[in-house]
């Protein structure tokens, strides 16, 4: 894709791997100057070492301080944030009927928190730019998925009424925010390659029942989406939820 994207600045949290890992790559691709990040140092330099110009920041967004930390590296470094990407989120959890506060309160930090942090923190200098936030949500956001953790669920459909409520007054400021609700994607080190390794014939019946193309997702679905509403052929869109999830949720 040719998205017009050639030297923007760009911070992705969580993109030592997977999908956030697959934003990074798309938006590199397309020229911008990509900041990664991650909690671990090493996984983060092996990430940085494939996309030549990028720049490894580790920190836990998930502390507000550490996201300070984490935006004014990154500024310091390429002088603006043009674009963030707020993809730190873990949908491990304890099945339903089984949490603590202890856990509810880690998993909002890890799918609630993480983004809100990271926003406060980048806020005035995204306003400068007149900059663009996307965060990864869940499908789990919009609907009761059958198994699918509670606190998990909770969390993100608290973001995604973040996303909304937040898109006026950032609006304010020429910033745009929007948010990507994945359904099921696969990727090495995921719930769904454990699903497959398993059984094969379970996880193509439980799509065949489930996903309308019976098919999972790949994290370069959610990146080619997270390019196109990053760039300006997207500027009138803010404060919605796209989802992209092969036709599974029934709302």
């Amino acid at each position: 894709m040719n998205l017009g994207l050639d030297g923007k600045k760009v911070l992705i949290t969580g993109s030592s791997r997977g999908i956030g890992f697959a934003i990074a790559k798309s938006l590199h691709s397309e020229g911008c100057h990509v900041a990664l990040n991650a909690r671990q140092n090493q996984d983060l330099l092996q990430a940085v070492k494939t996309l030549p110009g990028s720049i490894g920041i580790t920190g836990d967004v998930t502390n507000l301080n550490e996201a300070n930390i984490v935006v004014s590296e990154t500024i310091e470094k390429f002088g603006s944030i043009d674009i963030l990407i707020c993809n730190v989120g873990s949908g491990h959890s304890v099945p339903p009927g089984e949490e603590s506060l202890d856990e509810w309160q880690r998993v909002f930090a890890q799918n609630l928190w993480s983004t809100t942090n990271t926003i406060e923190s980048a806020r005035s200098a995204l306003s400068s730019s007149q900059g663009v936030i996307i965060c990864i949500s869940s499908i789990c956001g919009h609907e009761v998925i059958p198994g699918a953790p509670l606190t998990y669920s909770a969390a993100k459909a608290a973001l995604n009424a973040y996303v909304r409520g937040i898109s006026r007054p950032l609006g304010t400021q020429g910033v745009r925010i929007v948010a990507v609700a994945p359904g099921n994607i696969n990727f090495p080190g995921s719930v769904w390659e454990k699903k497959i390794n398993e059984s094969t014939e379970d996880v193509n019946a439980f799509l065949k029942e489930n996903v309308s193309l019976s098919t999972l997702g790949v994290p370069d679905d959610v990146a080619n989406l997270v390019s196109f509403l990053a760039s300006s052929k997207a500027s009138f869109a803010t404060g919605s939820i796209w989802t992209l999830d092969g036709g599974q949720i029934k709302s």
